[in-house]
């Protein structure tokens, strides 16, 4: 039996026990989950390459008229319409622009800046530069940021002809997203789902989303 004396001594012991029990801490698992990326946050780090007057008045991939003088871009996993400011990491100069585009083509850079974005940080002459990436607009949650020497996978859910369509088809699905694609003179909207560095991990949400009554594939994510 705990004598009176000792009982404060004894509630003390078990409120530290309870406390030291809790799901959250300063250094518990809370602390450790990843934060999704906010504005103003680095993104991507790599090397910029530009494209100018072989591409001036050709479709975008997103269906735009490429303008060589706007500050517009490429990159392969950005969500069209997403903002970032790119400097160069070689004379600290930098410049905004809207990603409408989709490349480059050459794996080891991660983007493609219009003849006016690069010119707007003097690499020009160079053709390429380190850079980095901040995202000033723009959800990632659903983006593709990776390694692009990395083969990546994704789950194709649909193809429509209309937006209308692929959008309506995407909201039944959470975490789905649309994408306008040019085929010559045919433009299509699909509906994929993920991106999985690991075909199997691919394929396991594949069947996880037959069984919810989406039917897809998986396809590799073309670098």
């Amino acid at each position: 039996m705990i004598t009176l004396r000792l009982l404060p001594l004894f509630i003390l012991a078990i409120s530290f026990f309870i406390s030291s029990c809790g799901t959250t801490s300063r250094f518990g698992k809370a602390d450790d989950t990843p934060k999704p990326s906010k504005t103003g946050e680095k993104i991507e780090e790599g090397v910029a390459s530009w494209y100018g007057p072989n591409f001036d008045g050709k479709l975008t991939a997103n269906g735009e008229i490429y303008d060589m003088y706007g500050l517009t871009a490429a990159h392969r996993t950005l969500p069209f319409n997403t903002v970032v400011k790119v400097r160069n990491m070689d004379n600290g100069k930098s410049v905004t622009v809207r990603i409408n585009d989709r490349g480059p083509y050459a794996k080891n850079r991660i983007i493609d800046l219009s003849k006016k974005a690069a010119d707007e940080i003097d690499m020009l002459g160079s053709g390429t530069a380190p850079v980095e990436l901040i995202l000033l607009e723009g959800d990632l949650e659903n983006s593709r940021v990776t390694n692009l020497k990395v083969p990546t996978y994704t789950v194709q859910l649909a193809s429509f002809n209309h937006e209308h369509q692929a959008q309506s088809h995407a909201r039944k699905i959470r975490g789905a997203r649309v994408e306008k694609i040019n085929m010559g003179n045919k433009t299509v909207y699909r509906v994929y789902h993920g991106v999985y560095t690991d075909k199997n991990n691919a394929r396991k949400k594949q069947r996880q989303l037959k069984r919810q009554g989406f039917s897809g594939y998986v396809k590799q994510i073309e670098n």
